[in-house]
């Protein structure tokens, strides 16, 4: 049977979307990274530029919504990585380059 490789990803690729790293979601509404890693508002720009400060090569698919946001145009958009370890730790290089690149705003 042959598979559609355009709905999955392939099995060596995480994907990755924005929402991971937000910090104004709970973990059950799809934040993937502790708190005190999350950004606000991180946008799918923000998420390509801190994936490749960590040192992946990100695959940009732009069209493509989150299941849980599906309906909201600005959730737009993920990367896929190559996978090379544990989810979380790519996650966790992700979100340290993206909390040193943009940096909560202190309120």
């Amino acid at each position: 049977m042959a598979h559609n490789s355009s709905t999955m990803p392939e099995k060596n690729k995480l994907v990755i979307w924005p929402i991971y790293f937000d910090a104004a979601r709970s973990r059950s509404d799809g934040r993937m990274v502790p708190l005190q890693s999350a950004v606000s508002d991180p946008s799918l720009d923000m998420v390509i530029t801190a994936s490749l400060k960590a040192g992946f090569k990100p695959e940009i698919e732009r069209e493509k919504r989150h299941p849980k946001l599906w309906h909201q145009a600005e959730a737009a958009g993920r990367i896929l990585v190559v996978k090379n370890g544990p989810k979380s730790a790519v996650l966790k290089r992700i979100a340290a380059s993206l909390k040193t690149k943009y940096k909560k705003k202190s309120r």
